[in-house]
Formats: structure tokens, sequence, C-alpha cells
């Protein structure tokens, strides 16, 4: 095999893996964890031995799906905050991704019920990453003088995840989007 060859492989698990994480993100939001693994290929667009070549097992795909997802918008807010009108602004868009992520993310822990140590570092995970990230923006948005001097990282996230918990399933009216909006009115000065 030529050197060459080796890279465009590589380019080429990456492509589908990404294709597999975003395909599989989209049907558990609709599906949940438990979606058929063919739907989540066909919607990504490859056949089931490119799926489990990468996740081998359910409970690796959701894994994986966190995981992107938890770098996806830890990313996003460093950008946000760039290009947004203002530090609120992006705390707003940057919100609504978190809310698309919490989403995406019901059912985790009955998939890894068997591995509690894993969920364990999801979580520290998910607050390594996503913490900071929401203190820089609010950082931003106080030295604007666009929200209250009390409201922390981690108590936003908190609320923001315990409005979206699972709410939709119990009530259909319930409409957390709207919540969170209304939280974040809350914490404008």
């Amino acid at each position: 095999m030529s050197a060459t060859a080796n890279p465009a492989k590589r380019a080429d698990a990456r492509r589908n893996e990404k294709a597999l994480l975003d395909a599989a993100a989209s049907v558990f939001v609709t599906d949940g964890v438990d979606a058929p693994v063919r739907r989540i290929a066909a919607e990504a667009g490859v056949g089931m031995g490119t799926i489990y070549r990468h996740f081998p097992t359910r409970a690796d795909l959701v894994v994986a799906v966190y995981r992107h997802q938890v770098e996806a918008c830890a990313e996003a807010g460093p950008a946000l905050l760039a290009t947004a009108t203002s530090p609120f602004a992006a705390m707003g868009q940057w919100v609504s991704l978190f809310v698309d992520f919490l989403v995406t993310k019901h059912g985790l822990a009955a998939a890894m019920r068997d591995d509690p140590d894993g969920f364990a570092a999801l979580h520290a995970l998910f607050l390594d990453r996503l913490v900071p990230v929401l203190a820089d923006i609010l950082s931003a948005a106080r030295d604007a003088a666009e929200v209250t001097a009390d409201v922390t990282a981690y108590q936003l996230l908190r609320a923001i995840g315990d409005i979206c918990a699972g709410a939709e399933r119990v009530d259909p009216e319930y409409d957390a989007r709207l919540t969170v909006r209304l939280l974040l009115e809350g914490c404008r000065r």
C-alpha cells in the first residue's frame, strides 16, 4: 500500500465517523438511543459493517455521540462570542446549541447502566469542557453590563439541564426552549 493511500483511507474513515455521529445524534433526538442501528447507518449513508467497525456496541455509539457533541458545543462558544452582535446574543445562541445537545443525551444513563465509571467520566468531561466555555461567555456579558453578576456558569448549566430533563416526554404541552429563554431573560441586567 502506498503512503498516499493510507491517509486517504483515514480521511474517508474520519468522514464516515463524523457522518455516523451526526446521523446518530439526529436519530436519537427523534427515536431515542434505542433507535435501530440500521436507521442510523442509512441516514449516514454507510453500510452496517461501517457502523459496527467504528462503534462495536450501542453504548460505544451513544458515548461517541455524547463526546462529539460536548466538543462541538465547547468549540462553538468562542466562535459565537467573536461573531455575535453582543455577548448576550452569543450566550443565547450557545445555550440553544446546549439545549440541542441535552435533547440528544436523553437515554445516556440507560445505555451506560453497566458502566457507572464511564458515565461518571462523561459527566466530568461535560463539566470540564462546558462550564469554562459558558463562564467565558458570561464574563463577556457581565463586562458588557448585559447580565447580573450573581449567576455562575455551573448554576446556569444545571438550571438549563433541569428545565430540559425529559419534560417533553411527561408533558407534551411543555416547551423547554421557551422556559430556557425565560431563564436567560431573567439573567439580564
